[in-house]
């Protein structure tokens, strides 16, 4: 466990948790309402600072019965190769963006998936976490 990572839980709990502190606090220093492309640019400045290793827009192919289709999706960030994180900015998340953030999480081989919207009063409530 490192210094950064709470006591008692899990590894993929832990790192988790870390992302989420640094999600909050990217959300409460700028707000909601801006594009999805400058939360995600916050959050990975916070990755960076923090020393969490990430991928950011990672091409992750698809794979259909015997077609590989080698840039299937891009994955908004991936850290430390166990979480994949889906950032949005929408009015609020729909059923459609659960089924995604499970699909992505299928193809991506990451343990856990954060979908995060930003576009929320408190960020806590925007929010989901999808474990394989």
């Amino acid at each position: 466990m490192t210094n950064n990572e709470a006591p008692g839980l899990t590894h993929d709990a832990a790192l988790t948790h870390r992302i989420i502190g640094l999600a909050l606090g990217v959300h409460r220093t700028i707000g909601p309402g801006l594009l999805e492309s400058i939360y995600e640019e916050c959050l990975c400045s916070e990755l960076d600072r923090d020393g969490l290793a990430y991928e950011r827009q990672k091409p992750l192919p698809v794979v259909f019965r015997d077609l590989r289709m080698e840039c299937g999706y891009r994955a908004d960030i991936i850290v430390a190769d166990e979480v994949i994180l889906e950032i949005k900015s929408v009015d609020h998340l729909v059923p459609l963006h659960n089924a995604q953030a499970l699909t992505y999480l299928r193809l991506s081989g990451c343990h856990v998936a954060l979908l995060i919207n930003f576009n929320t009063i408190t960020l806590k409530s925007g929010i989901r976490r999808f474990v394989r």
